[in-house]
């Protein structure tokens, strides 16, 4: 008996509309990366202090997750997203008081913890109850939004912060993605048409059951440890390439587009990778992208001139694009839909302490060993215990596939 898709052109307006939202909300993250020189300069030019403030606006935003993907499963989407972008102004106007503690509450609880919490988590759970045949496809695209925001608004930012202050930048943008967000959210996200379903490899929704032959949540708990070490690992070159050009002498201006570069790759390969995943599913494409993004990782080790460098960063981005919405996918494909809820922000959760790791942990060994060489080793090292538990996953899988 074959079930009727519940796609429609509607599921596709919804999933675009959510990038819009997505995009939106984290541009205001960028205006402390931008502005981090000019804010320091107000703290005594520690720049710890807006380093420090970013680092956990993102943090809260993966713990936030966790509660608000709960909240929006048994309020709706409209609640989660309002509060997080009303909390979004608060926290970039708490920002701009003066203290360094205010500026990490704005940032840490109010824009993170509370803000785009209610928006990240909730709307990857939210587009996968659209979509059951272009799933990975649909995840793919709207977690190209963190990406979006991060070509899109920094050159803003700079240009408002040069005339007007960061300050005023950021109650301006405050200002902004309320008016922007609020009246999208009221007039598209509706809610979505999903049924329960007998999930693949988890039986009946509510059913103590076996996934790929082991206990639900053992699978769960490997698929979440795979989704820190590969994020710990993905996180090293996009918070120290800058940093590392400019140490083999390469231009500060040329580190920065061999980022944009590779952040650029990362969202254009992204898309492919979704219909790729719709194909073979999550397990697979997660071990491919994992093995990419291993291959290009041990290159930052050996390559040392900048044409080289370029075409490296390249390869990374194409490289770990594919693992995140892939994960997601995974879940979905081997966990009840009414376990989403918070399956989805959990593994995020996962994964956004993976990112904040890597990345202090590369500063961290840089600053005992003088060099990045012994940081991006230990990223590659990550990386292969990455693909050694997923690899277990795939073939676990192929073993229980009939012939």
């Amino acid at each position: 008996m074959t079930t009727a898709s519940i796609e429609t052109r509607t599921s596709w307006i919804i999933a675009t509309v959510s990038v819009v939202l997505l995009a939106t909300s984290f541009g205001g993250l960028w205006i402390t990366a931008v502005g981090l020189k000019t804010i320091a300069a107000d703290f005594d030019g520690a720049r710890s202090v807006p380093s420090l403030a970013s680092s956990l606006g993102w943090l809260g935003t993966a713990v936030g997750g966790v509660i608000m993907g709960r909240i929006a499963d048994r309020y709706g989407i409209h609640w989660t997203v309002t509060f997080g972008s009303l909390s979004l102004g608060i926290g970039l106007y708490i920002s701009t008081l003066g203290e360094a503690w205010q500026l990490y509450v704005g940032h840490g609880l109010f824009m993170g913890l509370l803000g785009n919490a209610g928006l990240n988590a909730p709307l990857y759970v939210y587009i996968s109850r659209w979509f059951d045949r272009r799933r990975g496809s649909a995840l793919a695209l709207i977690s190209s939004a963190a990406y979006i925001a991060g070509a899109f608004w920094p050159t803003i930012f700079e240009r408002a912060i040069a005339h007007y202050g960061w300050r005023t930048t950021m109650i301006a943008y405050g200002v902004f993605q309320i008016a922007v967000i609020l009246p999208l959210a009221l007039a598209f996200l509706r809610p979505p048409p999903e049924l329960p379903t007998i999930a693949a490899g988890a039986g009946h929704a509510g059913a103590t059951t076996k996934v790929l032959g082991w206990p639900p949540n053992l699978v769960f708990a490997m698929l979440a440890a795979a989704a820190f070490l590969c994020c710990v690992t993905m996180s090293m070159p996009q918070a120290h390439l800058v940093a590392f050009c400019t140490d083999l002498g390469i231009s500060a201006s040329h580190g920065a587009a061999m980022l944009s570069l590779l952040l650029a790759a990362g969202f254009l390969s992204r898309q492919g990778w979704g219909l790729v995943s719709d194909r073979i599913g999550g397990l697979p494409t997660i071990l491919i992208s994992s093995m990419l993004q291993a291959l290009a990782m041990a290159a930052f080790l050996t390559t040392q001139d900048e044409a080289g460098l370029f075409a490296v960063a390249g390869a990374f981005g194409i490289g770990f694009s594919a693992l995140i919405p892939a994960y997601v996918l995974a879940v979905r494909e081997y966990f009840p839909a009414h376990e989403a809820h918070w399956r989805v922000p959990t593994l995020l959760l996962l994964s956004g302490t993976g990112m904040a790791a890597g990345s202090w942990l590369a500063g961290a060994m840089y600053d005992y060993f003088g060099y990045y060489a012994p940081a991006f080793a230990a990223g590659v090292g990550f990386n292969l215990l990455n693909l050694v538990v997923i690899a277990t996953l795939v073939v676990r899988k192929r073993s229980l596939t009939p012939a």
